[in-house]
């Protein structure tokens, strides 16, 4: 069955089924794909919902600009003729807001706006509901702000310089790390190859790189670094300094932290499946 073809029976597996993941694990929905799954027959009606979208967005203080991205794409016709169709790449908040502007009469509708209400309500957890969560749903939970840091700090590091980013990576590993490359700590957890060592960490670890990660950028930033090899040193200073932090407060050194026995893609294919068990 094609992606996204229309079918009578909807679950929040749907809305799975049409997600991407970007070069930088950055989720996001195309719009012409939301608007099928929505059961909207007509572009226009659908561009109508999302124009209330956008005003919702702009009316919280938020700029649309960064939920609601162009993604024009060229489209070729009967008579080989190309023309540019008109295309958006979605994140989550944006199909919050459309699911919540469309049309509630449809039985699709409110099951968009439970299912991406529930997943945009995960991403700010207060620190009460923190604490509540089991450990991997901190893993999960941190995982999602690492992958997000990350993103923000390589278009940080772009702009002061950098383009040999494995290098400036291993700079702020090695830094946290006692002089561990990623490659080094991906042998040491005795992982697979090209295997992720982020998603191979626990919580208590992982917060340690979220902290050593949105640290850097905000030094980068700071210090108007302009050179990779800057923007390098500066990376693996702010490692050594939050690997200081956490001796300093009696912690354990993050080589030291186990292992968790699943990786988070093993967990989520778990999840996945159990899903559809339940859907049959």
């Amino acid at each position: 069955m094609n992606k996204i073809e229309k079918r009578e029976n909807y679950s929040n597996q749907t809305f799975e089924e049409i997600k991407h993941i970007d070069e930088n694990g950055i989720e996001y929905w195309y719009a012409r794909e939301l608007q099928v799954v929505l059961d909207y027959k007509e572009w226009r009606k659908f561009e109508g919902v999302m124009q209330r979208a956008k005003e919702a967005c702009k009316n919280a203080g938020i700029s649309a600009n960064e939920h609601f991205v162009g993604a024009d794409k060229l489209s070729k016709r009967a008579n080989n003729a190309e023309v540019l169709i008109r295309d958006y790449k979605l994140t989550r908040y944006a199909c919050y807001l459309i699911a919540q502007n469309g049309d509630s009469r449809k039985k699709v509708i409110a099951l968009a706006q439970t299912y991406f209400a529930v997943q945009t309500r995960k991403q700010e957890i207060s620190e009460k509901e923190y604490s509540s969560l089991t450990e991997d749903e901190k893993r999960f939970y941190q995982r999602d702000l690492t992958r997000k840091g990350n993103y923000s700090l390589n278009q940080t590091a772009k702009n002061a310089g950098v383009k040999n980013f494995d290098r400036f990576h291993n700079s702020g590993y090695k830094g946290l790390y006692n002089g561990e490359t990623a490659d080094d700590i991906a042998k040491r957890k005795r992982l697979r190859y090209r295997e992720d060592i982020l998603d191979n960490m626990g919580s208590e670890e992982l917060a340690a790189n979220l902290f050593r990660i949105t640290q850097t950028e905000a030094r980068l930033k700071r210090d108007k670094v302009n050179t990779e090899n800057k923007a390098c040193d500066t990376h693996n200073k702010i490692g050594k300094i939050v690997r200081k932090a956490i001796k300093e407060a009696g912690g354990t050194m993050p080589e030291d932290l186990p292992t968790p026995k699943k990786s988070l893609k093993e967990l989520e294919k778990e999840s996945k499946k159990g899903l559809k068990k339940n859907e049959i």
